[in-house]
């Protein structure tokens, strides 16, 4: 099949299933044919507004039916939509408003913003507008996500992918027609690239409002979902929860579980592949940029345990040492990655200038090795690295080993200054049950790390330290904690 431009591709599967279910939020389930049609009366309503072809529309809504009506609404229009968080605070959204110079933005005020447009949370379009189709449009770009705004201020990564799909296209094992689970924030690339391209396939897709352990199961059964979105903190917390409550719940519709966005522990892999099955376990490594990724499969991560795959046949990488140097299999240096179809063939910036070396090599700052069958293992992110004492070490490492204490929901690592070592090793355990028994955890600790790993210091708390989208912002948890020492 020729590709669909994406301002047609809902009333592709419209004429094709118009009774099916195209959203599911909570159980309020929106067809095909209903989607199709509200999304004409509320391009129409955009286009009124100002919104051109090829401009952005940043989307500041939750997780729910109008952010996906939004979105396809801008698509219909031919601009490419934005996604950015609805609680993000006022100077963050101020600064991408003003980076990506929007159209519209949906989900603030009328007239926060004097250089667009502007709808609330819950607007609805003039009911006289017609939801008859609109004249094909395809935008240049298909979306614009944001990173970067827990180091300094944000960047728009902008796909170099027009808005146009091809439902016929196998990707990421998503099933044509099938059911697929979304239980993450769709403003993150992972969540909505899995989402969208499910409904371009023409799947049911149903989203949450938040991550919930136990309501996901239940989601799971109740729309008989094929595929699933998660990042390892929801896994962590879906297998904390009793056996009991989880052996409640039939999941035998689950064929394909992802899990990307941040490491998994390899306990916690091996405990779902127990669970699962290793051919249900895939992950994904790589970027928004879509440089590069690896990909791999349960069955073969049993082979290679620890590893994130090896690079998909549209990359490839490599391992680069301080000095520029391209390193042997099994030392460790910085992840470097290109697309075969040429640098800069994927994505621009908005904000910002890749890191890249001779020969258009990118790093999106992450360190690891490779085998020597060509399969990359991750150590941790380059900027999150400690350095105590003279060695490296790895706060993905040490965490991994703390999450695995009984009781333990999530941790972060971090170094704190330190006169005679550099950087001494902070831990923060989110432990809802409170401090465990000190002795018990330095055992455990020491079964598993070297003794320089361990962490000097204790903290516990008990609210999460990741967010839904698997994410940990330790540059801000140790600039609280530097500033709370100087304050005394």
């Amino acid at each position: 099949m020729a590709p669909i431009p994406l301002s047609r591709i809902l009333a592709h599967w419209a004429a094709q299933q118009p009774d099916r279910v195209a959203l599911d939020h909570h159980g309020h389930a929106v067809t095909w044919r209903e989607l199709d049609a509200r999304t004409n009366r509320l391009a129409r309503a955009y286009e009124a507004m100002g919104v051109t072809p090829d401009s952005f529309v940043t989307i500041a809504l939750p997780n729910g039916v109008e952010f996906f009506e939004a979105t396809f609404a801008a698509w219909k229009a031919g601009a490419t939509p934005q996604p950015i968080s609805a609680r993000l605070p006022k100077l963050e959204r101020d600064q991408i408003v003003e980076l990506g110079r929007p159209s519209l933005v949906v989900g603030c005020a009328p007239g926060e913003y004097t250089a667009c447009a502007c709808v609330p949370e819950g607007f609805t379009p003039d009911a006289a507008l017609s939801d008859a189709p609109l004249p094909e449009r395809t935008a240049t770009s298909f979306k614009a996500m944001t990173s970067g705004g827990s180091t300094g201020r944000p960047k728009l990564i902008v796909s170099a992918t027009p808005a146009l799909w091809d439902p016929d296209t196998p990707f990421l094992e998503i099933p044509q027609q099938g059911v697929m689970l979304i239980p993450g924030p769709l403003y993150h690339n992972g969540p909505f690239l899995w989402a969208m391209i499910a409904l371009f396939k023409g799947c049911t897709v149903g989203v949450t409002t938040r991550f919930d352990a136990e309501e996901t199961l239940a989601v799971i059964e109740r729309l008989r979902v094929d595929t699933i979105y998660t990042v390892p903190t929801m896994m962590r917390r879906m297998w904390a929860l009793p056996e009991e409550t989880r052996a409640r719940y039939d999941l035998s519709s689950l064929k394909t579980l992802w899990h990307l966005a941040a490491p998994c522990p390899a306990w916690l892999k091996e405990r779902f592949i127990e669970w699962l099955g290793p051919e249900t376990i895939w992950e994904l490594y790589g970027g928004t940029e879509g440089q590069g990724s690896t990909i791999i499969q349960g069955t073969e991560w049993l082979t290679h345990r620890g590893s994130v795959g090896r690079p998909v046949p549209t990359c490839e990488m490599k391992i680069v040492g301080e000095n520029c140097e391209t390193l042997p299999p099994g030392e460790v240096g910085e992840v470097f990655m290109r697309p075969l179809t040429g640098p800069g063939s994927t994505y621009k910036y908005l904000g910002a200038t890749a890191k890249a070396i001779d020969g258009g090599w990118e790093s999106l700052g992450d360190m690891g090795w490779m085998d020597a069958d060509g399969y990359l293992y991750l150590t941790d992110r380059l900027a999150d690295m400690i350095l105590c004492g003279g060695a490296n070490i790895y706060p993905a490492e040490v965490e991994a080993a703390l999450d695995a204490f009984p009781g333990v929901r999530s941790s972060a690592v971090i170094g704190l200054p330190d006169d005679d070592m550099g950087n001494a090793i902070h831990a923060i355990v989110d432990r809802p049950d409170g401090p465990p028994d000190q002795a018990a955890l330095i055992a455990h600790l020491a079964e598993r790390l070297v003794r320089y790993k361990i962490p000097r210091s204790f903290e516990f708390v008990s609210e999460p330290l990741r967010d839904d989208a698997g994410k940990v912002r330790r540059a801000a948890l140790r600039a609280e904690r530097i500033a709370a020492r100087a304050t005394g």
